[in-house]
C-alpha cells in the first residue's frame, strides 16, 4: 500500500460578482411583477403575494454577502431570474470542462506536474452539462492527460468523495497520480425566484492534484485517512433529469430546480456531520487538540460555526475556521476545496487538519490530512 499526498490545487473564480443589494432589488422587482400579474388571485386569496426580500435577511440566515456568477445579466432580469449562457457547438469546449480545466491547470503548476503525467481525471460536481461523453474526458483531452477519466456526482459531498476515490486507487498501485476537478455551475439549477433560497449559491471551479508519497519533495498534504457515508434523504432534492420528457413532465416546475426543508436538513445534518467527524478523528487516533485548520464545506455560516465547536470542544479561534461563503457563496462540492486551497499555506511541517464536505444525499465525507 502506497502512501498519498495532496500536492497542488487551483481555483477557477469567474470575473462576474452579484451583491447581496443587486440580487435583493432583481428579485423584489421580479416579485412585484409577479404580485401584478396574480393580483385577482392574491385578492381572492387563491395564492399568497410574494414577500420581498432583504439583504438584512440573507446575511441573518446564511452569512453570505456576495457571489460570482458565470452570468450576472440573466440572473438579475426580472423577467428571466436565471443565467443566460450562449449556446456552444459540439466541437466547442463545454462550460464545465472549460472552468474545469482552468482551474486544473493552476493545481499542475502548484504541485510541478505536467498533465501527460496524470492517470486518473474525475469531475466530481452536483450537476453534469451533459449526460455522455463524461465531461472528465473531455478534460483529459482538453489538458492532455493519461490514463482514464469519469464523472462522478455526490451533490455537495463530491470533492471529498473523489479524492477518498482517487486516494483509494493510489494507495492501491493502480495509478500513481490523479487530478480530482469540481466545475460547479450552481447558477444554473439554483431557483433564483425563490426568496428562501434566491442568494445560496454560486459559480466556482476547484481541483487537486493527489501523488503517490514517494520521493516528494515539496510541500504536501499526506492525506492519513478518509471516510465516506451516506443515508438517503429528500430533504435536500433536484428532480430534473433525463425521464422528464418520457413523463410529460417539461412544463416549468419548481422542482426541476434546487429545493431543500432548510429545517430539517439543519436539524438532521448538523449530528451527522459532528458524529461522522468525531469517529473518523478517534478511529485514526486524531484529537481535537491536533488540529489545527478545519476546512468545512461552505454552505451556512451557523452551520459550520456548529459543527466547528462540536469537533473542537470550544469555540473555534480566529482562523481555525476559515469561512469563504460571505465572498463565494455555496459553491456545493468546491467549497470545502476552495478554503483549503486558499487557507492552507501556513500551516508548518505535522500539522493536521481536516476537510469535510456534506449534503444532498444526505452525504458526508472528510479527509485527514498532515502538512509534510
Amino acid at each position: 500500500m502506497h502512501n498519498v499526498a495532496i500536492t497542488g490545487t487551483g481555483v477557477f473564480t469567474p470575473s462576474q460578482v452579484i451583491t447581496n443589494d443587486e440580487l435583493v432589488a432583481a428579485f423584489n422587482a421580479y416579485a412585484d411583477l409577479w404580485n401584478a400579474e396574480n393580483a385577482d388571485a392574491i385578492a381572492s386569496g387563491k395564492v399568497e403575494a410574494k414577500a420581498h426580500s432583504s439583504t438584512d435577511f440573507i446575511i441573518a440566515a446564511s452569512g453570505i454577502e456576495r457571489r460570482y456568477v458565470l452570468d450576472k445579466k440573466g440572473v438579475l432580469d426580472p423577467a428571466r431570474m436565471f443565467p443566460q449562457l450562449t449556446p456552444r457547438s459540439d466541437d466547442e469546449p463545454g462550460y464545465m470542462a472549460e472552468i474545469g480545466m482552468d482551474a486544473a491547470q493552476k493545481a499542475l503548476a502548484q504541485a510541478g506536474v505536467e498533465a501527460g503525467d496524470i492517470d486518473l481525471v474525475i469531475c466530481a460536481a452536483s450537476n453534469m452539462e451533459r449526460a455522455y461523453p463524461a465531461i472528465a474526458v473531455e478534460i483529459q483531452q482538453l489538458l492532455g492527460a493519461g490514463g482514464f477519466a469519469f464523472d462522478m456526482n455526490v451533490a455537495c459531498s463530491s470533492a471529498t468523495f473523489g479524492i477518498q476515490t482517487a486516494a483509494d486507487m493510489i494507495r492501491s498501485g493502480s495509478i500513481r497520480r490523479a487530478l480530482v476537478i469540481n466545475p460547479e455551475i450552481c447558477s444554473a439549477h439554483l431557483e433564483w425566484r425563490d426568496r428562501d433560497c434566491h442568494f445560496i449559491f454560486g459559480d466556482v471551479a476547484t481541483a487537486a492534484v493527489l501523488e503517490r508519497d514517494e520521493e516528494l519533495t515539496n510541500p504536501r498534504f499526506n492525506i492519513l485517512s478518509t471516510r465516506c457515508a451516506t443515508q438517503f434523504s429528500n430533504n435536500i432534492r433536484n428532480n430534473n433529469g433525463y425521464l422528464r420528457r418520457t413523463q410529460d413532465q417539461m412544463e416549468d416546475r419548481r422542482d426541476m430546480q434546487f429545493m431543500q426543508n432548510g429545517r430539517k436538513v439543519f436539524k438532521e445534518v448538523l449530528p451527522l456531520v459532528s458524529k461522522h467527524i468525531a469517529d473518523h478523528m478517534a478511529d485514526t487516533g486524531v484529537t481535537a487538540d491536533d488540529l489545527k485548520r478545519l476546512w468545512l464545506h461552505q454552505a451556512n455560516k451557523t452551520m459550520n460555526d456548529y459543527i466547528g465547536k462540536k469537533v473542537l470542544g470550544r469555540t473555534p479561534e480566529e482562523g481555525e475556521q476559515p469561512n469563504i461563503l460571505q465572498d463565494y457563496a455555496n459553491t456545493s462540492s468546491a467549497g470545502s476545496m476552495i478554503a483549503f486551497s486558499k487557507y492552507s499555506d501556513d500551516l508548518e511541517h505535522g500539522d493536521k487538519g481536516i476537510i469535510c464536505s456534506f449534503g444532498a444525499g444526505y452525504s458526508v465525507g472528510s479527509v485527514i490530512v498532515e502538512r509534510t
